[in-house]
């Protein structure tokens, strides 16, 4: 190999895939060089994108470019092989090997240097203005046109990283794209767009830092207390349940006229606690949100702030700038308000032999003055135990586990099925019982002892609902009935179930039917509480409903009991 012991030798210019002098030769990412077409058809060959050599893979195929720098270095090789005769070629650097004046170590042959030295010398003649074509350059360029250059690249006073398209430094930022770019990257795909030098954008970036992270901190700070003044609030609207509770005490000694007033407390009450939880709900988890984007981006910020590379720099403060929406939570409070002043105001005009147990209430049940007795108007209202019936079960219809007492007043689960005719009206699947007596029309009232239980259903069913197999049990199917599940799980069965959370659980449950009003009620008896109402339109016969529940292995073995009505 003539070429062996010369700076420039024939190794250098090979290709490591097909073993010959560079044809078209690119760089990879990793910095490797091989003909164009072989590491194509490797890559495609192997179907594995990554470097023949060092073997580091990448996520996507690269862009490859013809390294030019390389190609016409490979180009001068060759000519200097085909034609060893030309003066400073090849054939003068044999000739001077076989006289015996080989270079010394270190140093580049005379005729490697003289035509560096011509090739630099006539680059360094063009005008700083224009680029190798003579074309003009823009501003940009020409700004970072006096960079000092060595044979094997620039000489920079810092790492820059290289574009990852033309492997040259990034040393540019479009204002347009937000994004740092070569200046071929500049003289190219965004020739049109706002470009400054990256190094310089940075540091102005830089000084607004300081600025936003101070804002941010400051809105942070806000949020936080907005926090506990909602919390604050919420607590003071839990106090407020009290009041609910001393009111019910009242009631639970008024006249049956008031039971609607009583069922409507409850119901506006809890709505309205119901609601000023989830508002706080929703208003803590969201200012919690906005708490944690800020901190987030305040440490972002922080941590840009440390750092030097103007391209990490600038990317990262792209991400952590973008606008947030800032909500003005100034004006944003919890009401306390739980409804009940209308209400307490309608029974002091209502009765005014309670106007003692009344004055304990808020003052505004007190604007009733002495003279008034509106009683006087109003004739005397049934309570709804004066509606009471007599009813009994229906053992003709109890599922086969189902066990009734003689007088058919008390029904619980047993282990195992019994031999029982398998008539049209039996439940055959849900462990559940009718009433013998059936009601088309009136007001009628019963009670039902549940102490003792942990599972149970109590309510009305329509003479058509569905008894065979699994039952959807919902008013649209002919079914209204209160559950429990659990000890203290109770809900009203819609679609979906209608979830009732009760302060006291019921140890005796009192059931109001008023047909031709569609209306079924649900009452604490001990404790003189509604608990729930729920409104439809009968169109025919219904039944009262029973369901002592599976016996959980002795845990829900307690009976049913149907009781006199006091």
């Amino acid at each position: 190999m003539p070429f062996s012991r010369s700076f420039l030798s024939e190794e250098q210019l090979l290709c490591s895939i097909c073993l010959d002098v560079f044809d078209n030769p690119v760089s990879t990412p990793c910095g490797h060089s091989f003909c164009m077409t072989c590491i194509r058809h490797y890559w495609d060959t192997a179907k594995l994108c990554q470097c023949p050599l060092c073997k580091q893979s990448f996520k996507r195929k690269p862009d490859l470019h013809i390294n030019r720098t390389l190609r016409e270095i490979t180009e001068q090789f060759k000519h200097m092989m085909a034609n060893p005769g030309d003066p400073g070629g090849v054939g003068a650097a044999v000739e001077a090997e076989e006289e015996g004046k080989k270079p010394e170590p270190g140093h580049r042959p005379g005729y490697l240097l003289e035509e560096m030295k011509q090739r630099l010398s006539s680059r360094s003649k063009q005008t700083p203005n224009t680029d190798t074509n003579g074309t003009q350059l823009p501003v940009f360029a020409r700004q970072l046109s006096l960079r000092r250059y060595t044979l094997s690249g620039a000489a920079d006073a810092m790492k820059v990283p290289l574009c990852p398209k033309h492997h040259r430094n990034l040393e540019l930022f479009c204002l347009s794209d937000l994004e740092c770019i070569c200046i071929e990257c500049g003289q190219t795909e965004h020739q049109s767009h706002d470009i400054a030098c990256a190094e310089k954008e940075w540091r102005s970036y830089k000084m607004k830092i300081s600025t936003t992270e101070t804002e941010i901190q400051e809105m942070t700070r806000e949020r936080m207390q907005k926090v506990e003044e909602i919390k604050q609030s919420l607590v003071d609207v839990k106090l407020s349940e009290g009041e609910v509770q001393r009111s019910m005490q009242v009631f639970g000694a008024l006249m049956a006229s008031l039971e609607r007033s009583q069922a409507e407390l409850l119901e506006v009450t809890e709505m309205n606690r119901h609601s000023a939880e989830h508002q706080a709900e929703l208003m803590i988890r969201e200012l919690e949100l906005e708490i944690t984007e800020m901190r987030r981006r305040s440490a972002a910020l922080a941590k840009l702030a440390q750092t030097d590379n103007f391209v990490t720099g600038l990317k990262g403060y792209s991400d952590v700038s973008t606008p947030m929406s800032k909500k003005d939570w100034t004006g944003v409070s919890l009401t306390c308000d739980l409804g009940t002043k209308a209400i307490y105001a309608s029974v002091c005009q209502l009765l005014e032999q309670y106007k003692q147990e009344l004055q304990k209430l808020p003052a505004v049940c007190l604007s009733v003055s002495a003279n008034q007795s509106p009683l006087k108007s109003h004739p005397k209202v049934k309570r709804v135990q004066e509606y009471a019936v007599d009813v009994t079960l229906d053992s003709s219809t109890a599922h086969p586990r189902l066990l009734l007492s003689e007088d058919k007043k008390k029904v619980w689960c047993g282990e195992r099925h019994q031999h029982v005719p398998n008539n049209r009206d039996r439940f055959d699947r849900v462990v559940c019982v009718l009433g013998r007596e059936g009601f088309s029309g009136g007001r009628h009232y019963w009670e039902v002892e549940v102490d003792g239980k942990t599972d149970w259903d109590l309510g009305v069913a329509s003479h058509s609902s569905n008894r065979k197999g699994k039952i959807t049990v919902s008013p649209s199917n002919g079914y209204w009935f209160l559950s429990l599940r659990d000890k203290n799980n109770f809900a009203f069965r819609t679609e979906p179930s209608t979830a009732l959370p009760l302060s006291l659980k019921p140890q005796k449950i009192g059931l109001f039917v008023d047909y031709e009003k569609g209306q079924v009620s649900f009452y604490n008896v001990d404790a003189k509480m509604h608990i729930y109402t729920f409104m439809d339109n009968f169109s025919e016969t219904i039944y009262p409903f029973f369901s002592p529940c599976t016996n959980k292995t002795g845990k829900n073995d307690a009976p049913l009991v149907i009781t006199p009505v006091q």
